[in-house]
């Protein structure tokens, strides 16, 4: 028998890439919940969620959100 990683390759990219990019992107939001919340999870947390749930697509409306406008 030989090992096709193909399926691995599949796995990473379409689960493991993504969650490697909201863990190091500057924009995935702080880890903690802003003060006042009544949810414990932070914003990065949520995104990781979503993309566990959601998979490509939870990373797709991670990637095309638009950023906060200030003032």
């Amino acid at each position: 028998m030989s090992f096709d990683p193909t399926p691995w390759l599949i796995l990473f990219a379409l689960y493991g890439a993504p969650l490697l990019h909201i863990l190091l992107s500057p924009r995935g939001g702080p880890w903690r919940p802003p003060p006042g919340s009544r949810c414990p999870f932070g914003p990065r947390v949520g995104w990781l969620v979503m993309v566990l749930m959601l998979g490509p697509v939870g990373w797709l409306l991670f990637a095309l959100r638009r950023p906060q406008r200030r003032g």
